[in-house]
């Protein structure tokens, strides 16, 4: 395992971000002897960040991971999320506006059992709350010390780029990271998202790399591991099936697993690109990380890429065919970024 830096930040992260969705989820989660092997394969392997959100398992997520940190809770970059409600009855019991956040930050510091979060997600873009309110909470908790770093999840390019220039302007804390799904099936992020992200320096935390267990070999071998999802095969299109077998091909080539090859793909992508996954077993997460030892050929990556048709769209494809305005001599120029 490497370590990167978060963000614009001094934070030393993991290539790979832990996600315990599945810590706490009844009946069809991970146990509680598989999820601390899984934190315990986590760390043995060298990663440091463990991802949950205050309402994964109605809580019971942030409370077993903080019991399963218990004597190590400072080795790792503990990280949570807030703006999902917390009472489907109270209209201030959810969003990101001062109120919820600074109930829902005191709620997940008792049930993690720390005095501070490493880094504390809004979980998703309240159109309802001023981004000025939201980034001037946040900085509040930070200067108080209940927090240490922030970030955003599944939120626009504009909102995340507005955030952190409204946060420079008036010395507030800029977000650090982003989180959204990134994986060959769901490429979307590469029209806005992950440009401003390179461009502002910040992190990419993609979740779903394997589309919901679409990629993970569930179906196209009959031995692939169906736990993995929970997509039902009649549900799959062309594309969903085109994808995974690009996916499977490439990684019978390489003598891999599917995810393996899926989680590599995201990670080949871009260096701001931290693969967020979860496992609901030991042998899951094993075979997850074996992806940080596989390198990914160009024509391998080339032929993912196509795999599914992604179309980058307009003003993207548009401007990468306007370099003839610019002169002849615009071929003899190297940009910030070639």
């Amino acid at each position: 395992m490497r370590y990167r830096l978060l963000g614009r930040t001094g934070l030393r992260v993991s290539e790979v971000f832990l996600g315990s969705m599945t810590f706490g989820e009844e009946g069809i989660g991970a146990s509680d002897e598989d999820a601390r092997r899984i934190l315990d394969l986590y760390d043995e392997a060298g990663g440091n960040v463990v991802d949950t959100a205050n309402f994964y398992g109605d809580g019971r997520s942030e409370s077993m991971l903080g019991e399963l940190l218990r004597g190590r809770r400072d080795r790792f970059v503990v990280a949570t999320k807030y703006t999902v409600t917390r009472d489907g009855s109270d209209p201030n019991a959810a969003g990101s506006h001062r109120k919820n956040l600074t109930l829902s930050l005191e709620q997940s510091l008792r049930r993690l059992r720390t005095d501070h979060l490493d880094l504390y997600w809004v979980n998703l873009w309240d159109r309802h709350t001023p981004i000025e309110e939201t980034m001037r909470a946040l900085d509040d908790a930070v200067r108080a010390g209940k927090i240490l770093y922030i970030g955003i999840s599944d939120a626009p390019a504009w909102l995340v780029a507005q955030a952190d220039t409204l946060a420079d302007w008036r010395g507030w804390t800029p977000f650090a990271a982003v989180q959204a799904p990134y994986s060959v099936l769901d490429r979307d992020v590469e029209r806005e998202l992950l440009p401003m992200a390179e461009a502002f320096g910040l992190t990419v935390a993609a979740w779903g790399p394997l589309a919901h267990g679409v990629l993970s070999g569930s179906f196209t071998r009959p031995e692939g591991p169906r736990t993995r999802t929970r997509v039902a095969p009649e549900s799959l299109g062309p594309r969903e099936r085109a994808a995974a077998r690009a996916v499977q091909a490439v990684a019978d080539e390489l003598g891999a697993t599917p995810a393996q090859v899926a989680i590599a793909w995201t990670r080949a992508r871009s260096r701001a690109v931290h693969p967020l996954v979860g496992a609901r077993s030991p042998e899951q997460l094993h075979d997850t990380l074996g992806a940080l030892d596989l390198a990914l050929p160009a024509d391998a990556v080339r032929r993912l890429d196509e795999s599914t048709g992604f179309v980058l769209g307009f003003p993207g494809d548009f401007l990468a065919r306007t370099g003839s305005v610019f002169g002849e001599v615009a071929a003899l120029v190297d940009g910030r970024r070639t």
